[in-house]
């Protein structure tokens, strides 16, 4: 269960959060660490297939972020009538979208990568391993789904120790495909997809027993009868702007990715790595904000309104200074880490110039996540949305062609446009943030959670 709100309390939630996150991202850049040594086009296929894949899991993780977010809510006002409608109207909202998803990859990758200009090298080899990854849509998505339920309920450490034992399993699938070890066929990019599937399927089935085991919530067509359409209008009240966020953040991505496409291979294989290196960076600042986007769920419906604003600031300093310190350090020791994935000098020292330009970066982007977190978990969902969606056009896809294309800059002119959307946008959210206009909409959130 939650706890009551302190520092230690929320450290305490982060930790398991944090090494989930982290193992999470592993299960996708494990399988571009791992192949690097077998084939640099095929680090940019697996790149070009994760940035598809992205969209599609951002919207498994709004509805899941929704879900998060309400049953604590529920929890702070004690109604668990509104807890198990909640976890099953999510499992639905899942199914459905996944089904969806999947056909659409497997009969539209093509046209998508074509679009994407992606060089024809690797245009086989992107569609192989996004096809394999995307026909398990589902199995990503009720896992994820289970994991939320369970963070919400506190069982953080439960949900880590899934996402260890998931990426082990991928980490031996990978050596044993990928090369071909034991005299297994040498599979290459498709033992990767194959790994990453065999681990979520196997991670699911470990991550519906612990919910079974710890959560007295019961699945069932019943409760959907008659269908809660409160409860479903109140996830997609969260949901659709915060995916709607998102979803555009992951689409500016791709128009870049598709600038970045024209530079050729090398310059996408250093995308792909810096990219690596940047989510290592912010992991632990998304960890502290779902932590805290869960506290301040709990205190919303308990109804305690200057907790939240304490609680916000505090973790906004701690983020801060734990994002641009990791940051520093891989900057500091910046050609050591790249000679882990390659031995390409041109790539290498590309890399070091785009981690600078990362340091500025990461200082936008800290405030943006732990805001747009919290300001969602108030209530104040489409001011973040607003924001995000015109800031992430005008300025990072508009300004990244311009510095990155129109002037020449390339990779480095792309990154410094990024930069210059992340700080502005977090700027605004700070300012959004002081005037308090939120209190409003957290006064109404409190009230619902009561008495739904």
């Amino acid at each position: 269960m939650v706890q009551q709100d302190s520092t230690k309390a929320v450290f305490k939630m982060s930790i398991p959060i944090f090494i989930e996150l982290l193992l999470q991202l592993l299960v996708g850049n494990v399988d571009q660490i791992m192949i690097s040594r077998y084939s640099q086009g095929s680090v940019a296929a697996i790149g070009n297939g994760n940035q598809i894949m992205n969209i599609v899991i951002i919207v498994l993780n709004v509805v899941s972020v929704a879900s998060t977010i309400l049953i604590s809510q529920y929890l702070g006002a004690q109604n668990r009538r509104k807890i198990a409608e909640t976890c099953n109207v999510s499992l639905l909202l899942i199914a459905i979208f996944s089904v969806f998803a999947a056909f659409f990859i497997a009969i539209g990758h093509t046209a998508i990568f074509t679009w994407l200009k992606i060089p024809q090298d690797i245009l086989q080899e992107a569609g192989n391993y996004l096809t394999i990854v995307g026909l398990f849509v589902i199995v990503q998505g009720i896992y994820i789904t289970f994991a939320a339920i369970l963070r919400s309920f506190g069982f953080m450490k439960q949900v880590m120790y899934v996402s260890i034992v998931m990426n082990v399993i991928n980490i031996a699938g990978n050596a044993l495909l990928i090369n071909g070890l034991f005299g297994l066929p040498q599979l290459g990019i498709i033992g990767a997809a194959i790994s990453t599937d065999i681990s979520k399927l196997i991670g699911l089935v470990i991550i519906y027993h612990l919910f079974r085991k710890n959560i007295d919530i019961k699945l069932s067509p019943k409760i959907l009868k008659p269908f809660p359409k409160q409860t479903l209008q109140s996830l997609l009240h969260i949901a659709v702007p915060t995916g709607g966020e998102e979803l555009s953040y992951n689409l500016s991505q791709v128009c870049i990715l598709k600038f970045i496409n024209i530079f050729g291979t090398a310059v996408i294989a250093t995308k792909v790595y810096c990219s690596m290196l940047a989510n290592v960076a912010y992991v632990y600042s998304i960890a502290l904000s779902e932590a805290t986007q869960i506290m301040v769920s709990y205190l919303t419906g308990a109804g305690d309104f200057e907790k939240v604003q304490k609680r916000v600031w505090k973790t906004l300093a701690y983020s801060m200074v734990i994002a641009v310190g990791i940051t520093l350090l891989l900057y500091l020791n910046a050609e050591t880490i790249f000679h882990i994935f390659t031995t390409d000098e041109q790539i290498i020292a590309l890399g070091k110039k785009i981690l600078f330009i990362e340091l500025f970066l990461e200082m936008g982007r800290t405030v943006n996540i732990l805001m747009t977190k919290c300001l969602t978990a108030v209530g104040d969902v489409i001011f973040p949305v607003v924001i995000g969606i015109i800031f992430m056009w005008l300025v990072a896809v508009l300004g990244g062609y311009y510095l990155g294309v129109h002037l020449g800059m390339g990779l480095v002119g792309i990154w410094i446009a990024m930069a210059i959307d992340e700080c502005a946008r977090g700027a605004l959210f700070v300012v959004r943030f002081q005037s308090e206009k939120w209190k409003y909409n957290m006064v109404k959130l409190s009230q619902q959670a009561t008495t739904a």
